[in-house]
């Protein structure tokens, strides 16, 4: 049986933090997993950023509530649910989701939390478990699963390297540079072709 694990941001809705840069005109903030390899250095960086901004959780919902997904990525989640389970596996937090996950009618996500003061500030960020992603992919495989992972950062290359099959949808250079082992694709319909593939020929 299969189970797809496509990762939240840059496959389904626009990289959070690139939008929180662009309403905030805070540039800094453009750097993402795309970007930059180590996740705790970026996430302390980005921390450091909202404190000296001055910026809340509040106003970090504010900006995602703005948010939709990217074109085509809901035909696209109703085309996957009707001919695969699926769980999307995410580095991103459950304070920040809520607002995307009613857009894309709830699919189930795995990800991280937040730490956040009364007043509002984000003062830190909690992992569910350390290389998460990974876990998640080999802990489905322990179930029984087939895996097939789809992602497009460098916190998405271990899940996909422990998934049966991985993908990278609309990988930035670097990434595609880096890891040739994975399957590139650069539109939702070659990516349901790719997928229909794996039904096709059973494996």
């Amino acid at each position: 049986m299969y189970i797809v694990c496509p990762d939240l941001e840059g496959i389904l809705v626009p990289e959070i933090w690139i939008s929180v840069a662009e309403k905030t005109g805070i540039e800094e903030l453009l750097l993402t997993t795309r970007d930059v390899p180590d996740y705790d250095q970026l996430m302390k960086r980005r921390l450091e950023i909202l404190k000296r901004a001055k910026l809340r959780i509040r106003d970090i919902q504010r900006i995602i509530q703005s948010m939709d997904p990217l074109d085509g990525a809901m035909a696209f989640l109703d085309w996957l649910r009707d001919r695969f389970q699926l769980i999307v596996v995410s580095d991103t937090f459950v304070e920040f989701a809520d607002p995307i996950l009613r857009k894309l009618n709830r699919p189930t996500l795995f990800c991280n939390s937040l730490v956040i003061d009364p007043d509002g500030t984000i003062v830190d960020y909690q992992l569910r478990q350390r290389d998460g992603k990974r876990c998640v992919v080999k802990a489905l495989k322990g179930l029984g699963f087939k895996v097939i992972a789809i992602g497009d950062s460098y916190n998405d290359t271990t899940m996909l390297s422990e998934a049966n099959e991985g993908t990278l949808f609309r990988p930035p250079e670097n990434i595609k540079r880096e890891f040739p082992q994975f399957t590139v694709i650069g539109t939702y319909e070659e990516l349901k072709a790719e997928l229909a593939r794996y039904l096709e020929q059973g494996r």
